[in-house]
């Protein structure tokens, strides 16, 4: 997945990937609860928020921001991720983002003050592949994330790397294109107390 003739590792320090987090059940559950919700246009994507309201413009999350708790079915993944010791406090806040074929998301680092240390996204329905940079170096590296997995952004890779998924309608992974579908992203993080 890196560029080996650079000698890059395979993934930023920080980040660490997890293949079948989700089973195809769970998938599919997530997919109807969401699709059963309200999807908000506020975005070039359609987003969904729970927890808490992350303000795009102001980039911030305020204490009025608050959603309530998280819907039993989503607050059942935090608990594994604070389980299996991915978090050290159950995530509060969840963002579903839908892509569409030709839908990305810009290079950027999630808000610092908004939210602590860790972040765990996880894919489904489609693969895609996400592009790391990091900030004071010419250093790039991709990786594919397959429907169903996980990914986990933490210190170094969570604050000197950006990331980003380009806005196109397939990916080129190896010497195989591979066509997008739609997919959904959940990102699960902890609001920084002050900040809300």
């Amino acid at each position: 997945m890196a560029d080996d003739a650079l000698g890059l590792p395979s993934l930023p320090p920080g980040v660490a990937y997890f293949e079948d987090f989700l089973s195809n059940a769970e998938e599919a559950m997530a997919e109807a609860r969401l699709d059963a919700g309200e999807w908000s246009n506020v975005l070039k994507r359609r987003v969904q928020h729970f927890g808490y309201i992350y303000d795009y413009k102001a980039r911030t999350v305020t204490a009025d921001a608050y959603l309530g708790k998280l819907p039993d079915w989503l607050h059942c993944l935090a608990e594994r991720l604070v389980r299996q010791g991915y978090f050290t406090e159950e995530p509060n806040q969840v963002i579903a983002n839908e892509y569409l074929p030709g839908q990305g998301i810009s290079a950027h680092v999630d808000c610092v003050p908004c939210f602590t240390d860790t972040i765990v996204s996880i894919s489904l329905l489609s693969q895609c592949e996400m592009v790391f940079r990091e900030k004071f170096s010419p250093a790039v590296i991709a990786v594919v994330l397959q429907r169903r997995s996980a990914i986990l952004l933490k210190g170094r890779g969570r604050y000197d790397w950006s990331h980003e998924i380009a806005a196109r309608k397939s990916d080129l992974i190896g010497s195989v294109k591979i066509d997008r579908t739609r997919r959904i992203s959940l990102t699960f993080r902890r609001v920084i107390l002050g900040a809300a």
